[in-house]
């Protein structure tokens, strides 16, 4: 994984071009770039993240942000329960609760 302004690229080998090929995993928009080098990977992803940016403020369009804080899930009523539960007897807000939780399952791999 390679990281540029805050955006996150993942790299896969593409038998097909016989080049590796990366995509910014951390946007809801599609940005792509290729390479045959660690060297070009960084140079190629930089110029498209680059391209995007600049896209953007063409269209007068604000460029998604990578990573803004807010993780959205869906879940049982019945975990959703037990988890406001667990917050409420640690007397914790639930978002502080479920980032500490998130926070020790990240820590723990």
């Amino acid at each position: 994984m390679i990281e540029y302004k805050g955006y996150l690229g993942v790299i896969d080998f593409d038998p097909e071009l016989d080049a590796f090929h990366g995509t910014v995993t951390n946007t809801n928009d599609v940005i792509t770039f290729y390479g045959s080098s660690v060297t070009e990977l960084r140079q190629e992803m930089q110029k498209s993240i680059e391209e995007y940016l600049e896209f953007c403020q063409e269209q007068g369009k604000k460029p998604e942000s990578p990573f803004s804080g807010k993780l959205m899930i869906e879940t049982s009523p019945e975990l959703h329960r037990r988890i406001a539960l667990n917050a409420a007897r640690r007397h914790l807000n639930l978002n502080v609760y479920i980032q500490e939780v998130l926070e020790k399952g990240v820590a723990a791999e």
